[in-house]
């Protein structure tokens, strides 16, 4: 024991410090470069799905602004999908339309001018109860647009109420493009600002707003990022200006930083669904790694500290695993002892330990067994009680009624009263006594079906054969009430008990002979359906009250008076017939027609 617990300690302080070091290791040297490339080469892949994504989307706005949002909950990077001069596309809920009614170098013709406002404000400038922090920009007021003219493009550059309040703080202004003049001015034109202008044009106009539209809700989110809305701005001036390569192909990734922030710009150039050249744009945050390292270099002094702690700890928690299967098998058959089977211990080795753990869920398992055998044999004796208790009730009632005919014509032919009624009482007492052995023969097969020991024999056989020498046995019956039958018997071989079958039948067809009116026709039917096939028996001139279907399966119930002794049956057929059934099974009912009754049931088809 003692030589194992050393081997362990020594193996698991080894590993621990192994592991520390290649961390250590990994991250101090070779972290920063394995996260900036693991990083491009995820958000590259994944704007290859977004293209293809972006296009299925087609010209649904919501659809885009959905594809956006997803992208950066997965990806934790921002993108945007730009028109051919660099502008986002989909941009209605936020812009501004003016009319036009002065301009120097732009064409009157072109009479509403729209600005998409997120090139000269932030989305998170305005509020419901104040939509702009500009008082002036509301609809119906004049506004002063200044701007630049690219490729035949309005480029609008700054917005105030008029010209002097162009320069003013309270303007509005699209930095990026202005920033980008300037350095387009001194860079390459400082020396001859006519040949600047001949290539970029200004223009100045005057005109009033008559909309504006700003974003609401989940859809202002799109501009909310003003980082990211100026890397947009900077790359549609780099673009317009001719400082950015747009022929097809790869595009060299761009670094960026912002308050010691590293970033990554992604530019990927594709055609939209009408071949028109759009640009994806995406930019992703380079967290400070640096630092993050630099703090690590000092965290795994403490570290090594706690790994040795570590060890001590893993060795005391080796003896506790070892010892946790012993209590886990104490607490199992202590519930065993407690008749409590329902947990079993799991096994997680291939030691004595499983080997026990296996052998004391194969006794639970035998344990249980026995005792549920035991459980349904009570409840089987049970069952029975019941069921003779039962029978007891029911045969004592049912039989106070013919020992009380009997005796009373005992009484009068022993006070000699009516002498010449003599062959009379003698043939009632003889019909009771017919009634009572049908009645205990009914109520013993009864008892026997509903007692839980009887088993049903299944075996295939053809149902056409077994009605047609039903009908047969009972065509005299028939005839004695001139009734009609009618049958549409194809061969069908189903699973059943034959002979019990055959009762089921019979039943039913007595109860349809018996409460037919005379010279009324019943009709019996075999329908095949999907697996099994249905059996119908029907009546005619004769119904159940609605309310009396469902209990005529039950025992001696007799809902009216034609369905009394009088008529001969025991009351008992049906009863037999429904444990028949369910002990099949199958479904079966009974329901009313227009004119009659009809008793259905099905039986499973030979396969």
């Amino acid at each position: 024991m003692k030589s194992i617990v050393l081997k362990l300690f020594l193996l698991t302080t080894m590993v621990c410090l192994l592991t520390v070091a290649i961390i250590f290791v990994g991250q101090t040297v070779f972290f920063k470069q394995f996260y900036a490339h693991q990083k491009i080469q995820d958000v590259q892949s994944a704007i290859q799905a977004y293209v293809e994504d972006e296009r299925k989307a087609g010209d649904n706005p919501q659809a885009l602004a959905e594809l956006e949002q997803d992208f950066y909950r997965q990806h934790n990077t921002w993108i945007a999908t730009l028109d051919a001069q660099g502008r986002l596309k989909f941009t209605d809920d936020f812009l501004m339309e003016i009319r036009l009614d002065q301009a120097e170098g732009f064409d009157l013709a072109d009479a509403v001018l729209t600005v998409p406002l997120y090139s000269v404000m932030n989305a998170e400038d305005f509020y419901s109860d104040r939509p702009f922090p500009q008082p002036w920009v509301q609809e119906g007021e004049e506004i002063t647009i200044e701007g630049i003219m690219i490729h035949g493009q309005p480029i609008p550059q700054r917005m105030g109420r008029d010209v002097s309040n162009l320069r003013s703080e309270n303007r509005l202004e699209n930095s990026q493009m202005v920033n980008k003049e300037f350095e387009i001015l001194h860079n390459r034109y400082h020396s001859n600002g006519t040949k600047y202008r001949e290539a970029y044009p200004g223009f100045l106009v005057q005109g009033t707003i008559t909309q504006l539209r700003t974003p609401e809700g989940a859809a202002a989110a799109r501009y909310a990022n003003r980082l990211f809305m100026d890397r947009i701005l900077a790359f549609q001036a780099d673009l317009l200006y001719g400082d950015f390569d747009p022929s097809p192909g790869p595009h060299p990734v761009m670094d960026f930083s912002e308050n010691q922030v590293n970033y990554k710009i992604f530019v990927e150039r594709s055609q939209d669904g009408d071949g028109n050249a759009e640009y994806v744009f995406a930019m992703t945050s380079l967290q400070p790694v640096n630092e993050a390292v630099g703090m690590l270099e000092q965290y795994y002094v403490y570290v090594i500290i706690a790994t040795i702690l570590l060890v001590m700890l893993v060795s005391f928690y080796y003896s506790r695993r070892i010892s946790r299967p012993l209590l886990r098998m104490n607490r199992v058959t202590r519930q065993m002892a407690g008749l409590d089977f329902s947990e079993d211990l799991p096994i997680t080795s291939k030691d004595e330990i499983g080997s026990l753990s296996r052998s004391i869920n194969e006794l639970s398992g035998r344990l249980h067994a026995h005792i549920l055998r035991l459980e349904e044999d009570i409840e089987k004796e049970k069952q029975l009680e019941r069921t003779r208790k039962e029978f007891i009730s029911s045969v004592s009632h049912e039989l106070k009624t013919p020992l009380s005919v009997i005796q009373s014509c005992l009484a009068i032919l022993k006070d000699g009263i009516a002498p010449h009624k003599r062959d009379y009482y003698f043939q009632a007492m003889e019909d009771e006594v017919r009634r009572m052995d049908m009645l205990i023969a009914d109520m013993l097969e009864l008892a026997k079906y509903e007692s839980g020991t009887y088993k049903m024999n299944m075996d295939s056989f053809s149902i056409d054969a077994v009605i047609e020498r039903t009908c047969v046995k009972l065509a005299d019956e028939l005839a004695a009430k001139q009734l009609h039958l009618h049958t549409s018997l194809p061969p069908v071989e189903v699973m059943g008990n034959e002979l019990r079958i055959e009762q089921v039948i019979v039943n039913f067809l007595t109860n349809a002979i018996r409460y037919t009116p005379e010279q009324q026709a019943i009709h019996i039917t075999i329908s095949e359906e999907t697996d099994s096939a249905r059996i119908s028996i029907e009546n005619k001139g004769a119904r159940i009250p609605d309310e009396q279907l469902e209990r005529i399966w039950d025992r001696f119930y007799r809902g009216e008076q034609s369905r009394g002794r009088a008529t001969g049956g025991t009351g008992l057929g049906l009863a037999i017939s429904k444990k028949i059934l369910e002990m099949h099974g199958v479904p079966y009912g009974a329901v009313n027609t227009d004119d009659g009754v009809l008793f259905y049931f099905h039986l499973r088809t030979k396969t």
